[in-house]
């Protein structure tokens, strides 16, 4: 709901794997107001039209009680990794290929893997590039663009623009800002790529479109964004050696770091986000372990009951199944949960302080590579809301644990607005 207090200055969109959401922001980051949409099913979050549907939605409920007027900025992020090809008008060419699918072409795969370089993001057996040259062969295709490219074009962006984090993993260069030639010699014709700008970035003032839906003729559309750096930016951190853990059922830590880390075996591979860069890995441990064991009532029973200040000494590495990838690259690496006390509240918090290990040794391994040493941490995600757990993972990482400004990306989004607007 409206604050009803503040002038809003900056919009951003959020397409996440659930639904659509939209913040506005006054001039001092503050949130205005904020506007969902969830999808009604999995196979609907697949559809161009159910992601326009959201955006109009939540358009229309933020213009219900907010004045659009003062808008300076909308950008838009996407989950990474989701492409579309789409005609000379503009409209979809078929389904889009999503963030999670695999190339239906293993021939591609394979060609990418002998490409491009090593360390490259577009490898892999979900590599977005190969799903966008997949896309680039049906006929009528025009270009072929990332999930927040289409929204802005849809919102009245002329051009087909993307910005350089959704860009990544379909193998655009940071280094040399530009589609690279292997591409080609992957079967990507980038003639169809979209041109690529950091982000944050200006683009053009709205057009006629955009006044249709409401945006004011100063308002300028800006280059968005992957939802899982919007969500970074949306905690408020920014600084070298802030850190972001994401505690869902699975473990994700970030860092900003000076300059980036690429370490393709350990899955990480760095962002260019204003004045940083974003590194970050995922360890397989999480939620999903302690939701293997046991369910919701369970857990509310036993958190009252957990003692931080006392630890088990178990010295667990909670794993729902053999193999892990960061901070340890072994697909073979065992889990560690034995022996197993007979009281339950004991073995959760055993299970806690194992994971509460892991992000310190998340956080050790990106310095190791050549990041900074964390300084601090931000978390968000389900975990975050169990304050025994976080004494827990502070007494480990021994830095400050500093609260999240906030869990919506549209709120991260709409941070890059207020960053690039000067620009």
């Amino acid at each position: 709901m409206s604050t009803g207090t503040k002038t809003a200055i900056a919009l951003g969109i959020d397409l996440g794997t659930t639904g659509v959401r939209a913040a506005l922001l006054s001039k001092d980051g503050e949130p205005v107001d904020i506007a969902a949409c969830p999808f009604p099913d999995a196979a609907a979050a697949r559809l161009p039209s159910t992601w326009w549907n959201g955006v109009t939605s939540c358009l229309t409920e933020l213009a219900s009680h907010n004045s659009f007027a003062s808008l300076e900025g909308v950008a838009v992020d996407g989950t990474s990794g989701t492409v579309l090809a789409i005609d000379s008008a503009g409209l979809p060419v078929g389904e889009a290929l999503m963030y999670n699918d695999p190339c239906p072409d293993r021939a591609i795969v394979e060609r990418i893997g002998a490409k491009a370089p090593l360390d490259s993001p577009a490898r892999g057996t979900t590599s977005a590039l190969a799903r966008a040259i997949h896309l680039s062969r049906r006929p009528g295709v025009h270009a072929i663009v990332h999930q927040a490219d289409w929204i802005l074009m849809q919102l009245g962006l002329a051009v087909a623009t993307s910005d350089e984090n959704n860009a990544l993993k379909t193998g655009y260069d940071l280094d040399a800002e530009r589609w690279p030639d292997w591409l080609e010699a992957c079967g990507m014709d980038t003639a169809l790529l979209p041109s690529v700008e950091r982000a944050g970035a200006p683009l053009s003032t709205v057009t006629a479109r955009g006044l249709m839906l409401g945006l004011p003729p100063q308002c300028r559309y800006h280059a968005g964004t992957t939802d899982g750096c919007a969500s970074f930016l949306a905690t408020g951190a920014t600084a070298i050696g802030d850190g972001v853990t994401a505690l869902g059922s699975t473990l994700v830590v970030k860092l900003a770091c000076p300059r980036p880390i690429n370490a393709t075996n350990y899955g990480i591979y760095s962002h260019r986000i204003l004045d940083f860069w974003l590194a970050g890995g995922a360890s397989n441990s999480g939620g999903a372990v302690i939701r293997k064991f046991f369910d919701e009532n369970q857990l509310k029973s036993m958190t009252p009951k957990l003692r931080p200040d006392d630890p088990t000494g178990l010295l667990y590495y909670p794993l729902s199944a053999p193999g892990e990838r960061f901070p340890a690259n072994d697909p073979a690496y065992p889990p560690k949960l034995e022996p197993r006390p007979a009281d339950d509240v004991t073995f959760f918090q055993a299970i806690l302080e194992g994971i509460s290990a892991i992000e310190k040794s998340g956080y050790d391994r990106l310095a190791e590579l050549g990041g900074p040493t964390v300084r601090s941490v931000r978390t968000v995600g389900g975990g975050a809301a169990n304050p025994a757990w976080a004494r827990m993972r502070e007494k480990a990482l021994a830095v400050p644990f500093l609260t999240a400004r906030s869990a919506e990306a549209s709120v991260g989004t709409a941070s890059l607005v207020l960053a690039g607007k000067d620009r």
